[in-house]
């Protein structure tokens, strides 16, 4: 009989997280438990205890997983459109995209109703994070910055909010599935043309 490979406490951690999301992607947030993941993994329930502390712990875990994989992508969709080869949609899409197909909208609305709303602030610093480094940085001293953080607010709630009932309220309003990813776009492109604009100096 062949020995289960020995796995080092990242590698452990690693494997443990990508069968959550996929347990999160294929089933639900409900199905995110310790005994499902480490029967996905071959692993024990005592080894996840190890790891992650408890189920909230994993879930928490689990947020913060899902949004550093989309990170990179997303960066790189920031990159390219400060270059002209991207577009604000592409950004707008990535951040959706980060609630909707990979789970995290349905996450974050399982942990409110169980009282697990710690599992919110990966999800929230990221897109936060995302929509700083699309503002040039001069837009702090300009006095801007709140701007950009109010539209952080309004992108992260738009996104979540269409991942939960976007297609179904859409429709029953006779919208397109795509208005609230549209809105969103109008909304960040007018916020970069904000931050983009010379600031003119007032007289003392």
């Amino acid at each position: 009989m062949a020995s289960r490979k020995r796995l080092t406490p990242e590698e452990s951690r690693s494997s443990a997280l990508e069968a959550a999301r996929n347990l999160l992607i294929e089933t639900g947030p409900q199905s995110v438990t310790l005994k499902a993941v480490a029967g996905r993994i071959g692993r024990t329930h005592a080894n996840l205890l190890h790891h992650f502390g408890s189920a909230a712990g994993l879930q928490k875990e689990l947020a913060r997983h899902i949004t550093e994989t989309v990170c990179e992508t997303i960066r790189q969709a920031v990159e390219a459109s400060r270059a002209g080869l991207g577009s604000p949609r592409e950004v707008v899409d990535l951040a959706f995209d980060a609630f909707d197909k990979e789970g995290a909208g349905a996450l974050a609305s399982w942990m409110i109703l169980t009282g697990n709303e710690d599992a919110l602030a990966p999800i929230v610093e990221t897109i936060h994070h995302l929509v700083d480094d699309i503002a040039p940085e001069e837009a702090a001293s300009h006095g801007k910055v709140m701007r950009v953080h109010e539209e952080t607010l309004a992108l992260v709630l738009m996104a979540m909010g269409d991942a939960l009932i976007g297609s179904a309220l859409a429709r029953s309003l006779g919208l397109p599935a795509t208005a609230a990813r549209d809105h969103a776009q109008r909304m960040l492109e007018s916020s970069i043309e904000l931050v983009n604009r010379p600031q003119i100096d007032q007289p003392q």
